[in-house]
């Protein structure tokens, strides 16, 4: 039975990826600094809870002695420039280099689409060019350049594969379901970034995604390859909101107004929001980040060449942004969806 060291298990994402990888016959691993954040996963046969501080490099690669393959799912939103080069970019060069210490051979990492590993230092956003710095660190630290691929006698190297999801929905996201609980507060919504594009993809299709590129590092030589991860339809922020409005049932399903505001006052809202107690809602860094549309470039293959056929948001949110609708929480979808 192959092992996969999963970190950021514990998530929003993670629990997927956990359930999935277990489903297709792995064992997994996920660490964790206190046992108690994982216990929504522990039940999952074949899945081993390590109380482990993952930016603490010799731990991390004691954490990785014998597994086949890494996935790190690690990321904030918010954060000072610092934070996000400490998580986004320095902690991706530790677990490469733990990776080439254990002889690990394959390493999934979820990164963000609109980020850039060529030049990261042209992205709008300190979370899109950590970003991409992280990227760039990944591949300089396991060998890879643009130009190269595996050797015959380079068998031993940690094949990279680097997924770029748009913004990931799904039964307990933070993202529909922000906005759904908003509107039940509000009369009117006033929206910074309100025309900014997104590609919003079902967070089944990227666990799906990472078991894949497990799979199909584990079966061929090492190499690397980026995924962006969209689903099938382009929606601004102004229509993602009015949807959740319409969906769990405000104002009789029109939703609450939305109101598009300029960037000048986006960015005092902004502001604001993120001096709030608690995670933000947004933050000016979040708004710097929708000054690049968040849909597919097309520079790179998307979920279908994983052999995965998107989910359309339309066919999904509808089965858990409906208000007083238990069962069609986290595991009515899952049911419906298989």
């Amino acid at each position: 039975m192959k092992h996969v060291l999963v970190l950021g298990g514990t998530g929003f994402v993670g629990s997927h990826v956990c359930e999935k990888l277990v489903r297709a016959g792995f064992r997994v691993s996920v660490p964790t600094r206190r046992a108690v954040n994982a216990r929504h996963i522990q039940h999952l046969p074949a899945l081993t809870v390590l109380e482990c501080n993952v930016h603490d490099e010799p731990a991390l690669t004691r954490a990785m002695e014998g597994v086949d393959a890494v996935v790190n799912l690690v990321a904030i939103l918010h954060g000072t420039p610092s934070a996000f080069d400490q998580v986004h970019r320095v902690l991706p060069e530790k677990i490469a280099r733990a990776c080439r210490a254990q002889g690990v051979r394959q390493l999934v990492h979820v990164s963000a689409l609109g980020t850039d590993h060529r030049a990261p230092q042209n992205c709008p956003s300190n979370y899109l060019r950590s970003k991409g710095q992280g990227e760039a660190a990944l591949m300089q630290t396991l060998g890879w350049s643009e130009n190269a691929s595996a050797q015959p006698w380079e068998s031993e190297r940690t094949g990279l594969t680097v997924l770029r999801p748009s913004v990931i929905f799904g039964a307990q996201d933070k993202f529909l379901n922000v906005f759904a609980a908003l509107q039940k507060i509000f009369p009117v919504m006033p929206l910074a970034g309100a025309d900014a594009k997104f590609q919003p993809v079902w967070v089944e299709d990227v666990a799906s995604a990472v078991v894949q590129s497990v799979q199909n590092g584990l079966a061929d030589r090492p190499q690397w390859q980026i995924y962006e991860l969209v689903g099938p339809t382009v929606c601004t922020l102004r229509e993602l909101v009015q949807l959740a409005g319409r969906l769990t049932g405000i104002r009789q399903g029109r939703g609450r107004p939305v109101i598009g505001l300029p960037r000048w006052m986006g960015k005092i809202q902004a502001v604001l929001l993120g001096l709030m107690p608690g995670e933000p809602v947004m933050s000016v860094d979040n708004l710097d980040s929708m000054r690049v549309d968040n849909i597919a470039s097309a520079q790179w293959p998307g979920l279908q060449a994983l052999g995965i056929a998107p989910a359309s948001l339309a066919a999904i949110a509808p089965q858990y942004l409906v208000a007083n609708r238990a069962e069609l929480g986290l595991m009515g979808t899952r049911q419906r969806a298989h």
